[in-house]
């Protein structure tokens, strides 16, 4: 398959990008092949269109499928394995998030919890103890607020996002607004709504 050259742009963008995120390039390059495609597509024809080998073709899908990112496929009258991911940006989004949250925060949460109930950790210095004791804590809300934002709708989810220090005004932390006593009229439908 040959690219325009906006969309190889695109590929070859985004498996810049995957380095930086930490993830190897080739396999942000088949992410976004198929994503930029939005159709199934085998194992040789996304090595063709990639120019890269089919070996690394086949190592880079099995990380993906590992994230979640990408399925396996049949399609009629065709044996070979196709491969496919999802073309809803915000369904990307959300199973990318879970599966940081699942490979990064998760383990460190239960370092932390390890650590601060070891005894040992009692002669450590308070302050250390302390930012440790914080940084759990920190964790630990920041995934119950993660887990209740990818259950939201994408419409409500988008308009959560969008808020931005508008929040402030909905919690009733705008030092004008409470200063001239109007801090409660305001609700979660002036926000949210159209």
């Amino acid at each position: 398959m040959d690219l325009s050259p906006t969309l190889s742009r695109f590929v070859l963008h985004w498996g810049e990008m995957g380095t930086r995120w930490g993830v190897n390039r080739t396999v942000a390059q088949i992410h976004a092949l198929l994503y930029v495609t939005g159709r199934p597509m085998h194992a040789e024809e996304i090595a063709d269109t990639l120019g890269v080998a089919r070996s690394n073709v086949s190592t880079s899908i099995r990380e993906l499928q590992g994230w979640n990112l990408v399925r396996l496929v049949h399609l009629a009258g065709d044996r070979r394995d196709h491969f496919e991911t999802a073309t809803e940006v915000w369904e990307l989004l959300r199973t990318i998030v879970r599966e940081r949250q699942r490979r990064e925060i998760e383990p460190t949460i239960e370092v932390l919890r390890q650590l601060l109930a070891d005894p040992a950790i009692n002669k450590d210095p308070a302050e250390a103890k302390r930012r440790l004791r914080e940084t759990l804590e920190l964790l630990d809300t920041l995934t119950v607020w993660t887990d209740e934002m990818l259950k939201l709708d994408t419409d409500t989810l988008t308009k959560v996002l969008k808020l931005g220090a508008k929040i402030k005004k909905l919690l009733g932390t705008d030092g004008a607004r409470a200063a001239r006593g109007k801090g409660s009229e305001l609700t979660a439908a002036h926000l949210l709504g159209p």
